[in-house]
């Protein structure tokens, strides 16, 4: 392979607090191996409309602790068609990029990967969800605070609760996957906890509610992830409270602050490291790959596994959830 002298990155898809220092890692890598760097805003959108800005060390400088992301972030329908990504590699030429370093989730990835293969660019993805559900890694850029902001929202939440006995249902995001709500329910001690991993939570929530009713247990929180098998906390707090007139019963939706807010310890140590990592990736020839993090080391995970395989919460994890709403 040709020897890289200019590295393009962006960020794709939702975005995740720690996205920006993951752009200051690759930038500061970059220039340490001696490389241009480049930032496309607005993601792959802005790759195809010629969005480019050239990054130095001290564009990056006091972004660390920045949540979302500078260089901003888009969907972009138009480089899923062939048309989109011939004039997104046509900007790469007139750019002289080199390679490409892409943050974001299994979408980023596909997107990346296909273009990799139609135009021969080594691709390299840094993963930054809140979801924390990709394949191939422990933890996503931004999980951890995300975490954070949820366990401190419920926190207070459960002091309203327990002073007018009421049974909250708070609903967080999750469309597809449950672990912000598994590990924030158990972090929180909520009472019960809905993710779409799990059937047959219905019939489960009745028996529990009338066992909490039995215990004397005056004020609950029924966390639930808005792609819980039942419906939205709305949904479900409408259907248990024709079943259980006594309750008193209001709906928390956290929404958009879980992506929000300055980014913890952790999420800027990952993203520091996956960001050296993925410039070194494409040193050492790497493309088509993300960089993870499992078993507190970096590791190599190929797109295609990523965006094919599917992460499980963990049955431990369910059982612990188990035992302490008891």
């Amino acid at each position: 392979m040709a020897k890289i002298k200019k590295i393009a990155v962006l960020t794709s898809g939702g975005d995740a607090p720690g996205m920006n220092a993951a752009v200051r890692a690759v930038v500061r890598a970059a220039l340490y191996h001696h490389i241009e760097v480049v930032g496309i805003e607005h993601g792959y959108e802005g790759m195809i409309n010629g969005e480019f800005i050239k990054l130095s060390s001290l564009d990056v400088r006091n972004v660390i602790q920045r949540g979302g992301t500078f260089l901003r972030s888009a969907r972009s329908l138009e480089f899923k068609t062939k048309e989109g990504r011939a004039k997104a590699y046509q900007n790469a030429l007139d750019h002289k990029i080199d390679a490409l370093v892409v943050i974001g989730g299994d979408g980023t990835f596909m997107g990346a990967g296909i273009f990799s293969q139609e135009y021969d660019i080594p691709c390299v993805g840094i993963p930054g969800t809140i979801d924390n559900d990709m394949y191939g890694t422990d933890f996503t850029i931004g999980f951890d605070t995300a975490l954070n902001t949820v366990v401190e929202a419920i926190d207070k939440i459960k002091d309203t609760a327990s002073a007018h006995d009421r049974t909250f249902f708070i609903e967080v995001m999750g469309r597809d996957a449950g672990f912000i709500a598994l590990q924030a329910g158990i972090a929180c001690g909520a009472e019960a906890i809905l993710i779409p991993e799990v059937e047959g939570q219905e019939e489960k929530l009745k028996e529990f509610i009338l066992s909490q009713t039995k215990a004397k247990k005056t004020s609950q929180i029924i966390l639930v992830a808005e792609g819980n098998n039942l419906g939205g906390a709305h949904e479900i707090a409408n259907k248990v409270a024709a079943d259980f007139h006594d309750l008193s019963i209001r709906v928390s939706v956290l929404g958009h602050i879980q992506r929000g807010g300055s980014p913890t310890a952790f999420d800027r140590y990952l993203a520091s490291r996956l960001g050296v990592a993925a410039v070194e990736a494409l040193l050492d020839n790497q493309r088509s790959i993300m960089v993870g993090y499992t078993n507190h080391e970096v590791v190599h995970v190929p797109f295609n596994k990523t965006i094919k395989g599917h992460r499980n919460v963990s049955a431990e994890l369910l059982t612990v959830a188990d035992i302490l709403t008891i």
